[in-house]
């Protein structure tokens, strides 16, 4: 499979760098696009939940980094809630 980093910038000033296990993160994200924390979590979730599920019939199990790559996400939004996260860039 073809492995994904999305790269973000939160309200707050901070970097992250998500992981996806597939290229769907292609179809949720463009470098440069700017979104409410609330809907860039949505979009997240949408896409690492599709990426695992690829991984899943691949080899029969989900992918765990995606799944940790979505609890960072979701931790990090738990404390900065409002706000726009601008993606950065895509890196393959």
């Amino acid at each position: 499979m073809a492995e994904r980093y999305v790269l973000v910038r939160w309200p707050d000033g901070t970097a992250q760098r998500i992981y996806s296990p597939a290229t769907i993160a292609d179809e949720f994200f463009t470098a440069g696009q700017r979104m409410p924390v609330v809907d860039f979590v949505d979009r997240t979730r949408q896409a690492l939940g599709i990426a695992s599920d690829r991984v899943k019939e691949a080899y029969g199990y989900p992918c765990g980094r995606a799944a940790r790559s979505l609890a960072f996400v979701e931790a990090r939004a738990a404390v900065q809630p409002a706000g726009d996260v601008v993606v950065e860039a895509i890196e393959a």
